[in-house]
């Protein structure tokens, strides 16, 4: 899916609940571009290897509505990401859901 737009994946972590993507991509496209490319082609591609899955999700849908994104500027730079990205690699997968009762 990169290659075919044209973006560079720097980084990518893949966590039980969410992703991070560090990715470089041309400024013909926007952020909210970029988004709805990978979260469509993506869910695309695995209702296609899992069709069943689509049965047991919420609404039939893979991905959330939301995102959050950062850039890369003088205050936060490449390094600095992929130091976050490395400190948190699996923390999500040993995270326990909260009981209430």
């Amino acid at each position: 899916m990169a290659q075919d737009f044209g973006f560079a994946i720097d980084t990518l972590e893949v966590a039980g609940d969410h992703v991070h993507i560090f990715l470089d991509f041309a400024p013909r496209y926007s952020i909210a571009k970029v988004v709805g490319i990978l979260k469509s082609v993506s869910a695309s591609q695995v209702f296609e290897e899992f069709p069943q899955l689509k049965k047991q999700l919420w609404a039939r849908e893979l991905w959330e509505e939301g995102y959050f994104v950062r850039t890369v500027g003088d205050q936060v730079t490449a390094e600095g990401i992929r130091r976050y990205l490395r400190q948190h690699q699996g923390e999500s997968g040993r995270q326990r859901q909260l009981k209430l009762f």
